[in-house]
């Protein structure tokens, strides 16, 4: 008979700690979500639309972030190389263009 008395309180003290730990997980959860929401407000105001871009529109190439060997100084150098045509659209912000073999940058690029 001892030995049930001795269970029982075991059981009720295990069932009181594991609706302790439910609570606290509700609790983490809860501000986990509004911790997020208030990151997603922060991040989204910088944030702007982007255009919608199709497949052979005409986007012109920034000289921004391109490396030549040969180059004038800076300020001397255009901001956009020409025209290029869209090959493909691989998300909303990134596309495949059409260039010439010679610039030797990437084809996918990132549009703004």
């Amino acid at each position: 008979m001892k030995a049930d008395i001795r269970k029982k309180g075991k059981v009720e003290k295990v069932m009181e700690f594991v609706k302790k730990m439910k609570k606290a997980q509700e609790e983490i959860g809860a501000a986990l979500k509004k911790m997020q929401e208030d990151i997603k407000r922060q991040a989204d105001k910088e944030r702007k639309e982007s255009e919608k871009w199709k497949k052979r529109d005409k986007v012109m190439l920034s000289m921004k972030d391109l490396v030549f060997k040969e180059r004038l100084a800076k300020k001397l150098v255009d901001q956009y190389v020409s025209l290029y045509t869209i090959k493909e659209i691989v998300s909303t912000n990134v596309v495949k263009l059409r260039l010439l073999t010679l610039m030797r940058i990437h084809l996918i690029v990132n549009v703004s």
